[in-house]
């Protein structure tokens, strides 16, 4: 175990396709490949901190910069548990979770409960399951991608804030309490809603257009200035023409 890689993905059925990948090469190392089976933390259902400050909403510390507070899932415990001891053995762990924000996160929590500094996050990164990409992946891990967290944290705690918010005013309007309120529906309609309301209390004004031509005096015209100026004459007659014709109906 001592020259052993554990490499962590999210899903059981893509850890034993790359670990039937992994037994058939070559080399000095012993590759694990386990699966967090999707995220292992989420928001705490506690309404105190730790040091028992009182919480307004629970799992996010408002007046600490709304700082999110977490806590190992129960469903997950076992495999957290597992992880942690296939960790200690190992020589290197690989981070082998999805490339978007919701892999960043699980990555970056699971570096958190197996003691890894974040800085010291390698992640394996691939984008299809064949030898190839694997071993490429293997060969050139990155570092964890911070704002990529610190953007599915932002959006995790600010679906909390809303539906925390939000939710009760649906139920005692609608009286549905299976309903909630979602971060990116509801400021949408408050937008639409009030967009509306300026629609509704418009009041229109007529208004008119005028347009002028000014020249300088004594200055003598060119062609293409007789040709605007008859131009003109004409729509001065066909307006007078049609004048008539409205008084005659």
């Amino acid at each position: 175990m001592s020259n052993s890689v554990l490499i962590i993905v999210e899903s059981p059925s893509k850890a034993k396709t790359i670990s039937a990948i992994l037994s058939k090469i070559k080399s000095d190392k012993t590759y694990i490949v386990k699966a967090s089976v999707g995220h292992i933390r989420g928001l705490s259902k506690a309404n105190k901190t730790v040091d028992g400050k009182k919480l307004e909403i629970s799992g996010i510390d408002i007046d600490n910069n709304f700082t999110p507070i977490f806590e190992i899932d129960d469903a997950k415990k076992a495999v957290v548990s597992e992880l942690r001891k296939l960790a200690k053995g190992a020589k290197e762990i690989l981070f082998a979770t999805d490339e978007d924000r919701e892999g960043e996160a699980i990555s970056w929590h699971l570096a958190e409960v197996l003691g890894v500094n974040s800085s010291k996050v390698r992640r394996m990164v691939f984008h299809e399951i064949t030898e190839k990409a694997i071993l490429e992946a293997i060969k050139n891990p990155r570092d964890l991608d911070m704002n990529l967290v610190s953007a599915q944290q932002a959006r995790q705690v600010l679906d909390k804030l809303v539906g925390f918010k939000l939710s009760p005013v649906l139920w005692s309007v609608l009286g549905d309490y299976h309903l909630s309120a979602g971060r990116v529906q509801s400021p949408a309609l408050r937008i639409i809603s009030e967009r509306e309301n300026e629609i509704k209390a418009f009041k229109s004004d007529e208004y008119w257009e005028i347009e002028a031509k000014f020249e300088p005096q004594n200055q003598p015209k060119t062609q293409s200035d007789n040709a605007k100026s008859d131009k003109t004459e004409q729509n001065q007659n066909w307006q007078k023409i049609l004048q008539k014709l409205e008084t005659l109906n």
